[in-house]
């Protein structure tokens, strides 16, 4: 029988039931390997062990468990050192054969839009439309290792183009259609595309926005793009595409090509698929390149073996293209799953929307930000009690720590019998560190698990391994995700800088987390963001987990400020309208943080603003903040969704004494 729902003191909020264990892939898996290796793993933790002390061992049954298409070639690895280690060193492969694998007249994608526009393709009519951008794609002349950057919403189109761009070989490079003009530009105009892709506008919040002007801007600063391909949405891509320099329609780009028998560039397992790009709220974004294996191996891993997905599920994330979720949701169809797409804003017209949508169309697999799931709490928003969700078997939260509240919220107010898996990894491996484990419990505010394959660990800052303390997220091992390299970044020096001058030959991640007593873990938010009042490391995840369970506080960021040869902690706090930061509120909000973390995270400082910076994938950023308060110059504002909130922190009288 599976439990779930508020805990008793030392027992865990959910655990799956025996049988529910036993038909489960991850001991699928297990079995394989005890027979094929003569082993006798009984447990995650045996299993885990086992893969990242036989890497070899484990990469190549996960290829055979899954039914990977390609050639595999003799070699297994080759090399242990971080950078510079390889899996599959002859393989040949291409990441979009693996995807569309599977013909049928099921669903492959399902669409449902803020304006109330919906869709659907089927298996066959994915391949079809691929088949005729693919032939499109290679009449333009893109071809192996060229970049084909991509400006759109969440569509079905979105799919079809980045499959047939990677079915020739080529390199996919998206983002949002909310960036701006400079945000664009800073990141396209690194990688020289040979096709740009956009859409004529989108929809968000209730508001219909056209993108001619800033498409007029863009396109004659990205001169490598011999073709601007318009992706109609909000039926102005005719319009667009006159106005637009090089541009011409979708509809005419695909003009004279019928659907017909696909073909794939098998090329090596290292050769790039994906160029993803850093924040950037620090300087012009790293351009980080992925490669067709290591993301295909690690997403399989990960959606299959973490998460149980199963052909037929109905695969869900809210993300745009601007986050690296999205290239995690598209792998989903590799394992035969259906891709259940959104896009504008999770709240319009009302905040059921999504709810509605995972009741519509049986939603297997819930996947959402930490921000997300709080801002449904603070709403009230209880679908337990509204929507009928038989079929939804999985959530899962990422983007920032979910705060255990928030655990509380999803399984008083969402569903009971529910695996909550909060995963953790990052743009920077396109897939996760730690993550869900399908047959284990789930404790209160813990990621339940390192992930297969991955040699994660905790240390302190003089490189030595802690348990139950806090220090720095490292893997210690190569894993087949690793960037292949940074764009344009000869010799690969600022590729070392990243990740492995902290602790030379160990990736070290930069997020500040702690190792549970369940053997969970626990990411406290950012370490490069970690506040040192009087020399101790405190996370502000641990603040906001306090602040944001107060009503009237609708969300906080909270900086380190020098101040009389020291740090202070400032906390800013946007709160609910019509509410006023006055000495109460301020002492309920100190008393809070004092109960629920320490004396230690309690800020000097609180003071009210109206409005707090985020990146357009829904981050805080404290780092700008910091910066400014400091009267340092932000170096890309353009990376935020909302940059003039800047503006709220200049100059504050509240920060002089």
């Amino acid at each position: 029988m599976e439990m779930g729902g508020p805990p008793m003191p030392d027992l865990p909020l959910w655990m799956p039931g025996p049988e529910r264990v036993a038909a489960s892939q991850l001991m699928a898996f297990m079995q394989q390997a005890n027979r094929r290796h003569e082993l006798a793993l009984e447990s995650y933790a045996d299993l885990h062990l086992w893969s990242i002390t036989q890497p070899g061992a484990f990469w190549n049954l996960l290829w055979d468990f899954c039914g990977v298409v390609g050639e595999k070639g003799a070699r297994l690895t080759a090399g242990e050192a971080m950078p510079g280690a390889a899996f599959f060193p002859d393989a040949r492969i291409n990441f979009a054969e693996n995807l569309l694998a599977r013909p049928g007249r099921g669903d492959a994608i399902v669409f449902r839009g803020e304006d109330k526009a919906a869709g659907r393709l089927t298996w066959d009519q994915l391949q079809a439309a691929v088949s005729r951008l693919q032939q499109a794609l290679r009449a333009a002349g893109v071809g192996r290792g060229d970049r084909v950057a991509a400006m759109l919403p969440n569509l079905p189109e979105s799919i079809a183009l980045m499959l047939a761009v990677t079915s020739l070989g080529a390199i996919w490079s998206p983002c949002s259609p909310d960036f701006g003009e400079r945000g664009v530009l800073d990141r396209f105009g690194q990688i020289e595309p040979k096709l740009f892709l956009a859409v004529d506008g989108y929809w968000y919040n209730g508001k219909r926005i056209a993108l001619a002007d800033k498409l007029k801007a863009i396109a004659p600063q990205l001169p490598s793009a011999r073709q601007v391909v318009i992706v109609p949405y909000l039926g102005e891509a005719e319009a667009v595409a006159r106005a637009v320099p090089r541009a011409v329609t979708l509809d005419a780009f695909t003009k004279g090509h019928a659907p017909a028998p696909l073909t794939f560039e098998r090329l090596a397992f290292n050769h790039p698929l994906y160029i993803l790009y850093s924040s950037g709220t620090t300087g012009v974004p790293k351009c980080i390149v992925h490669g067709a294996g290591g993301t295909l191996l690690q997403h399989l891993k990960e959606h299959r073996l973490q998460c149980d997905i199963r052909a037929g599920d109905r695969f869900f994330y809210f993300t745009t293209l601007g986050w690296m979720m999205w290239n995690w949701l598209a792998s989903g169809i590799a394992s035969g799953a259906t891709l259940v797409l959104y896009d504008g804003s999770p709240f319009a017209p009302d905040p059921n929307v999504l709810f509605d949508y995972a009741r519509d169309e049986k939603i297997t697999l819930f996947g959402t930000s930490a921000k997300y799931i709080d801002a449904c709490k603070k709403v009230g928003l209880a679908p337990i009690r509204t929507h009928d969700l038989p079929a939804l078997r999985l959530m899962t939260s990422t983007g920032s720590p979910l705060a255990a509240e928030s655990f509380d919220y999803v399984y008083e107010a969402i569903k009971k019998d529910l695996h909550l898996a909060s995963i953790s990894g990052g743009t920077d491996i396109v897939s996760c560190f730690v993550g869900g484990e399908p047959t284990a419990p789930v404790w209160r505010g813990e990621i339940q698990a390192a992930g297969l394959g991955m040699a994660v660990d905790v240390w302190s800052e003089d490189g030595r391994p802690v348990r139950q303390q806090k220090g720095e997220l490292v893997c210690t091992r190569p894993f087949p995700s690793m960037p292949v390299m940074f764009w344009n970044d000869p010799g690969g020096r600022k590729y070392r800088a990243a990740y492995f001058e902290r602790f030379p030959g160990v990736w070290c991640h930069g997020d500040f987390a702690e190792w549970t007593a369940h053997g969970g873990m626990i990411i406290h938010g950012r370490s490069d963001a970690t506040l040192n009042p009087g020399g101790v490391r405190i996370g502000t995840a641990e603040i906001y987990a306090q602040v944001e369970q107060i009503a009237d506080v609708q969300e906080a960021i909270a900086v380190g400020q020098d101040w009389d040869n020291d740090v202070r902690v400032v906390l800013f706090v946007r709160l609910k309208d019509g509410v006023t930061l006055d000495e109460p509120l301020r002492e309920k909000i100190k008393a809070k943080i004092r109960a629920g973390a320490t004396p230690r995270h309690v800020p000097a400082k609180i003071i009210q603003v109206a409005d707090i910076p985020r990146t357009k994938s829904g981050k805080i950023t404290e780092l700008a903040v910091r910066d400014v308060i400091h009267g340092r110059p932000v170096k890309n504002t353009e990376a935020l969704a909302n940059p003039e909130a800047l503006q709220l922190y200049e100059g504050l009288s509240e920060l002089r004494t």
